[in-house]
């Protein structure tokens, strides 16, 4: 395609229009956030996967920022994210200044009518998530039970940091879809503290996210914990030889069943800003974010510390919540029937 002299101009002049508005825009977003402060209110306690990934991203994200303001991260871990999900919803500034790192679970935990959630995930802002976690049951090398199978003929004692949470969510899906004998103990502050619990032989095992065992290493190397089934259809590249829980369903429906269920991991560790944020603000906070986990620094210190910050896009996240905000009543009314404790 040809341009005249004329066309030509016309559309330089518009580029500088479109680039003056953009830099006015940069100025203007950097004036709001200079010597400001942001929060990242993080529904988990410290040392958790959530809390270890978001105080990763909030070391750089500042940095992305227009007008660089400092980023901390404040815990919030009372009803394994709930009380956060509830504080960024009803009571957060809707400026852009605070962030929330709230549980994948959040919407299945909508959809369930999960008590003392106000938090509406349709009208959440979805900045992004990083990783794809796959998740696992670990016990300890005092387990009675030794294979995955065991777990449908033996009980299976195994700690938990309430409802709402994977510790509590998979094995109560495996007892009452699956017909498991997990016994849950309740009451630990996270997925560290009940590796310790294994340790001293309070209860024998633990179903959480990979991830969260990236401190337990040695342990595993030693035979003191090992994985018994992953959760998850699909293979773990991490523990390819793990079988699968889904081996173990009898018919589709159990299947979809755990589908739903387990759609959460698609959230990876969501990043959310509350209801009432301007346009032009959610876009600079999402730049921010994508850009932010694009930071060569970032995904450096991200694979020394070996932590998973794989990205995925907030359309993404939206796009999953309108799907799940899609399923029928009759297997919504079927988890809540199956699953009490979900409730």
């Amino acid at each position: 395609m040809r341009f005249n002299s004329s066309g030509y101009r016309l559309i330089l002049f518009l580029t500088s229009i479109l680039v003056s508005a953009s830099l006015a825009s940069a100025q203007s977003e950097g004036d709001f956030f200079k010597n400001k402060q942001v929060r990242m209110v993080v529904g988990f306690s410290p040392g958790n996967e959530y809390d270890v990934g978001a105080r990763l991203l909030a070391r750089y994200l500042g940095r992305h920022i227009p007008g660089n303001p400092t980023v901390i991260v404040q815990n919030m871990p009372q009803a394994a994210s709930i009380v956060a999900a509830n504080y960024i919803y009803t009571q957060a500034p809707r400026d852009g200044t605070v962030i929330g790192a709230l549980t994948r679970n959040l919407v299945n935990q909508a959809l369930l009518g999960q008590p003392n959630l106000e938090a509406d995930p349709r009208r959440m802002i979805w900045l992004g998530a990083t990783s794809f976690p796959g998740r696992v049951c670990v016990v300890g090398d005092k387990a009675p039970v030794k294979m995955a199978a065991d777990v449908f003929t033996h009980e299976l004692i195994v700690g938990s940091n309430g409802a709402g949470n994977s510790t509590n969510i998979l094995p109560t899906i495996f007892n009452h879809v699956l017909g498991a004998k997990f016994k849950l103990i309740e009451g630990y502050k996270g997925t560290p503290d009940i590796v310790l619990a294994i340790e001293r032989n309070e209860v024998e095992g633990v179903c959480a996210s990979y991830g969260q065992f990236r401190g337990s290493a040695q342990a595993f190397q030693e035979g003191k914990l090992r994985v018994l089934f992953r959760a998850e259809e699909a293979r773990m590249a991490e523990i390819p030889d793990a079988p699968s829980i889904y081996d173990f369903a009898k018919t589709e429906e159990q299947r979809q069943f755990m589908r739903f269920v387990f759609s959460s991991t698609e959230y990876g560790r969501p990043y959310v800003l509350p209801p009432g944020v301007s346009p032009a603000r959610t876009v600079t906070m999402r730049m921010a974010v994508a850009d932010a986990v694009a930071d060569p620094e970032l995904i450096a210190e991200a694979k020394k510390l070996d932590i998973d910050m794989s990205w995925r896009p907030p359309e993404d996240l939206e796009r999953i919540t309108t799907s799940l905000y899609g399923s029928s009543t009759e297997l919504i009314d079927s988890v809540k029937k199956l699953a009490p404790n979900m409730n």
